[in-house]
């Protein structure tokens, strides 16, 4: 693998990073697509925190997958739900895992990146927000089953 394809996944994993912390900024803030879109391509992008430097991310990646997790969330909220248990609709779970949910939707409603592919990016990124947790695994099984839904024809 050659630095810059190397570099270029980096980069598309940091941008589905953004997206989940976006949506989540978005449910908990009452801010508007823009305004956090504009925030994170300003300010966290490859930003210096007190030393730290946060990853740089796929801009064009990060903005398709908050703008269809938004326009189409009715949409990928129902394939959520189908795949929650009876008693644990979408509203009802942690909203880090509503925004991981809605944002690996929207990438597999685009369908230009395989849904094994999609489902391993978000099982990491789940472990990156739930390290200690059983919610990469559930993650895993969630996404499987939406993927199945959204791409029958990749199975």
């Amino acid at each position: 693998m050659t630095r810059s394809s190397s570099q270029s996944r980096s980069m598309k994993s940091a941008a589905r990073l953004y997206a989940v912390q976006a949506l989540f900024q978005m449910e908990v803030s009452g801010q508007t697509v823009e305004a956090v879109c504009r925030e994170f391509e300003d300010h966290r992008f490859g930003a210096v925190y007190e030393g730290d430097e946060m990853q740089d991310g796929d801009v064009d990646l990060f903005r398709s997958l908050v703008d269809t997790a938004v326009d189409r969330q009715a949409k990928i909220d129902q394939a959520t739900d189908r795949a929650l248990v009876a008693k644990w609709p979408i509203q009802r779970i942690d909203p880090t895992l509503r925004a991981l949910f809605r944002v690996a939707g929207a990438e597999m409603v685009i369908a230009d990146t395989p849904p094994k592919v999609v489902i391993v990016e978000f099982v990491q990124v789940a472990e990156a927000f739930f390290p200690e947790g059983k919610e990469p695994r559930f993650v895993n099984a969630v996404l499987d089953h939406m993927a199945r839904e959204f791409q029958p024809d990749a199975f």
